[in-house]
């Protein structure tokens, strides 16, 4: 089933979207992309498979966090400015006043070993759930050697070498595009 015909995108409103993002917001300790694709993708079916890593992949090229812009162009899509707005103030909304509140729990409780430890596990999920849903990611990408040359060329310069990402952007952005519109010809 498509849910991305138009008489579906005219059923998803603004409130839909905001309880939606909103929930997203609240689900993830640094950062809700697992979440955001498993709710958009696989439950909700929003978008596609291919449509999440392309919003993704212009969200990562656009200043502000990559869930941000993901948020805004999705709410946007569905259901207008409305949307767009929607989908903002349910991604910051909740957790803002949530930091509020752990950040002045942690002012006074943060050099606790427990709470040390605590954020030092939470942290090892995090990055295991972008890992994973990286994996899911890839299965999206054509099978074609381009697309992984890219993600190792990108992978090379920012992890290993440590160059700034904005210039690994840069310099493989215009091949890459070069590469993707010659595949479509």
């Amino acid at each position: 089933m498509d849910n991305n015909s138009d008489s579906d995108a005219r059923r998803i409103g603004p409130l839909d979207i905001f309880l939606a993002f909103s929930q997203l917001a609240l689900s993830g300790f640094g950062g809700v992309l697992p979440w955001a694709h498993r709710t958009l993708v696989e439950r909700k079916g929003w978008l596609t498979q291919r449509e999440f890593v392309d919003m993704l992949a212009l969200g990562q090229l656009l200043p502000g966090p990559n869930i941000g812009n993901m948020a805004v162009m999705i709410g946007y899509r569905f259901a207008g400015y409305a949307g767009a707005i929607a989908a903002i103030s349910g991604m910051i909304g909740g957790p803002f006043v949530l930091m509020v509140a752990v950040g002045m729990l942690y002012s006074s409780y943060g050099t606790l070993p427990l709470v040390q430890q605590a954020l030092s596990g939470m942290s090892a999920v995090a990055a295991g759930l972008v890992l994973a849903t990286g994996f899911k990611m890839a299965g999206s990408l054509r099978r074609h050697w381009r697309p992984w040359l890219f993600t190792a060329l990108s992978l090379a310069g920012v992890g290993a070498l440590r160059w700034p990402l904005l210039a690994v952007v840069g310099a493989l952005a215009p091949f890459a595009i070069a590469a993707a519109w010659r595949d479509e010809e």
